[in-house]
Order: C-alpha cells, then structure tokens, then sequence
C-alpha cells in the first residue's frame, strides 16, 4: 500500500459532484489503497460497485472515492479537515491497513481513528459513521494482532457507529481474490467487498 494519489487528482474527485441535488445521499468512502482500488481500473474498486448497485435500484446516491494509497490513520487525520469542505451524508471510515502492516502502537491507531470521527462528528452532525475494521497480518505476532483487532470493536463500542468488523472479509488470505502481492484485491475480490458492505449501508439509504 505504498502508491499515493496526485494532490491534483484528489482535487478533482472531491470537486466532481460537490453538489448534490434533490435528495440524493452522498457517500464517502475515507480509507486507503484498498478503498482507492489499487492495481484497478477506478469502476473495478468497490465505491464504484457500490454506485452501480444503487444505480441498479435506482437509488438517489452518489459515491465519493476519497482513498489514498499508503495512507496510514495519522495520514487520513490530517487531511480529514479537507474533506470536510464537501457535503456528504454517510461516512465509511476504511483507514488502519498500513498501520498494521507497520506494526504501529494501536494505541496511536485508536486515538487517530477516534479524532477523525470526532471531527466529522462535529462538522458534520447528521453523518452517519461506518466502522470498517482491519486485521494485522499473522507476522505480526499474537499479541499484536489480538491489539489490533480491539481497536476497531472498542471504538466500535465507544461510539454510535454502525460496524463491519473487517472489511476484507471473504477476501484476505485467498490468493484467486488478491493480486500478486497477497495484500490488494482484484476486481473480483472488490467485487465482494462491495456485496459485504452493500450489507451494511442498505439499510443506512432505505432509512
């Protein structure tokens, strides 16, 4: 997950549909390579299933891809404050990945992911939050990943967010679903993703 988005490629995406008509909802997907599609095509990432799901149904709903590759969660809280100039209505908080992989104190990893949803929290108030949980790698050791893992679910605990405890779930460790690097999905894999988090925001947009 070491690739990161121009700046100018990161404006236009947030420039592109920052004003939503009628009463569309807008999502915006907050994480890393794995929410930026690394390897892919933009519409193979699983924002982009996900606009083509509501698309299908005929749901007002327009997607914000706002992933960075590389991005650590002290790296999403400080450029938080920018995606915050545009309107939004449910925030999917995909970020902790490279930390992991870092092996990163999950204790800055708590307080980073803590900050960034106090902060949307208080510019944008009506938000609805999803959690999307991480796992460190085996090699990390034990303890660690044990560490890690509690991070998301006490967060999850802590605050009145809507959970998915991992969002590589029926993807990670299944070498046909990852690219050659064993870490990015492929498109199929992103195809997954994206019917495991349909899951979760569906009745989000049918509230």
């Amino acid at each position: 997950m070491t690739t990161a988005i121009t700046a100018i490629s990161l404006f236009a995406m947030l420039s592109a549909g920052s004003n939503p008509g009628g009463d569309n909802v807008t999502i915006l997907f907050f994480g890393d390579s794995i929410t930026a599609g690394y390897g892919l095509d933009p519409e193979q990432a699983f924002p982009a299933r996900i606009q083509e799901r509501a698309d299908s149904l005929g749901l007002p709903v327009e997607t914000v891809n706002a992933g960075v590759s590389g991005e650590t969660t002290a790296g999403g809280l400080r450029r938080v404050d920018w995606i915050l100039q545009r309107p939004f209505d449910i925030f999917v908080l995909g970020l902790g990945g490279n930390d992991g992989l870092r092996g990163l104190d999950p204790g800055h990893t708590r307080e980073n992911l803590q900050k960034i949803m106090d902060k949307v929290r208080e510019n944008r108030p009506g938000v609805k939050i999803v959690l999307a949980g991480m796992e460190a790698p085996p090699n990390m050791g034990d303890d660690y990943t044990r560490q890690f893992r509690k991070v998301f679910q006490d967060l999850a605990d802590a605050n009145d967010v809507v959970f998915m405890p991992f969002l590589l779930e029926d993807v990670a460790g299944i070498p046909e679903r990852n690219m050659s690097d064993g870490i990015h999905p492929t498109a199929e894999g992103h195809r997954i993703i994206a019917g495991n988090v349909w899951k979760v925001l569906e009745p989000l947009l049918l509230q």
